[in-house]
């Protein structure tokens, strides 16, 4: 689940971390690398459970529905809203899933202490048109029941501040994560189907153990081939002072370069890309351009000195017009 596009945006934190700490051992950066892969997968198991827990806020209020007709003696005449959120059938899947009931339990998440988040999130899905047109439809099946869910999550999920304030005090981690933990959330939703039992496992922290290995490796090797990799990009920025160009910028080449020079299994042009898109993210404006131009640049010497033995796929590069500083 932990994929390689959020690898490798950890590797260069943690990288920007460390070079920033002289006194931080090694070990202990990587200890906080593993610490920090794993709060992602905790974030996966944390917005999944909040799905659960919409679910039980609407048993609630449904059995409390229910109660007052009974004492009352007479049929509500407003809609159903709880009602088929209660019984929806993803959701129930969910809630009976034993990965998802083990992490509750062992994280006890007191849901009360996030009563305003949720208020606002099952205030969010039960006045939508998208749950008011899934129930005048009347199509109460797993495919309709995930599809809404589904929709409601993207809605009301992906771009919500107050989850998002949440999600910054549980984990320093955990914003950083969010945009891509999300995805996996999602894919979750369709892996759920009629057949479905609650010892289905959820996904992996990782696809596999090369995944892992590829993390560690990443991060050991640009910690300690970092003199050299630096060294490819002072050779290649002779035209500007080496000392003003933005820190994060020389983290996140150097970074690509350990994953160019250590795997020769991924193309050029795919590690260039995603380091490219990191640096857009998390550096200046002009970062992605500059980026994007040294590692070319630098990648062509190395061809020619024969360092770098791997065929490259055809791409655009974008030249930099000038160096970021810090």
């Amino acid at each position: 689940m932990i994929n390689r596009e959020l690898i490798r945006t950890k590797v260069v934190q943690l990288v920007y971390a460390y070079v920033q700490n002289e006194d931080k051992s090694l070990d202990a950066a990587e200890n906080e690398l593993e610490f920090s892969l794993l709060k992602a997968y905790d974030l996966y198991r944390f917005l999944l459970s909040l799905m659960v827990e919409v679910k039980r806020i609407a048993e609630r209020r449904e059995e409390a529905r229910l109660a007052r007709e009974a004492r009352l003696g007479c049929a509500s005449e407003e809609p159903l809203l709880d009602k088929y959120l209660a019984e929806n059938k993803l959701l129930q899947k969910m809630a009976e899933n034993e990965s998802l009931i083990n992490y509750i339990e062992r994280e006890k998440q007191e849901w009360l202490e996030e009563d305003a988040l949720m208020k606002n999130i099952y205030k969010a899905f039960t006045e939508s048109p998208i749950y008011h047109e899934y129930i005048r439809k009347g199509e109460f099946t797993i495919k309709a029941d995930r599809e809404v869910v589904r929709r409601l999550y993207k809605e009301f999920m992906l771009d919500n501040e107050l989850l998002e304030s949440t999600l910054e005090d549980h984990s320093i981690y955990w914003n950083d994560d969010k945009l891509v933990i999300e995805q996996f959330v999602i894919k979750t939703f369709s892996k759920f189907n009629g057949e479905s039992t609650p010892e289905m496992p959820l996904m992996p922290e990782f696809t596999d153990e090369e995944d892992r290995q590829f993390a560690f490796r990443l991060f050991r090797q640009t910690i300690e081939r970092g003199e050299e990799l630096r060294g490819y990009l002072r050779n290649n920025c002779l035209k500007w002072d080496f000392d003003r160009i933005a820190l994060m910028d020389k983290v996140i080449i150097q970074t690509a370069l350990a994953e160019i020079l250590e795997f020769s299994d991924i193309p050029l042009n795919v590690s260039i890309n995603e380091y490219v898109e990191i640096a857009k993210n998390y550096s200046t404006p002009k970062s992605g351009a500059f980026v994007n131009g040294q590692l070319d640049s630098i990648c062509k010497r190395l061809y020619k000195d024969r360092v770098l033995m791997k065929v490259s796929a055809k791409k655009k590069v974008v030249k930099p017009s000038t160096a970021t500083q810090d």
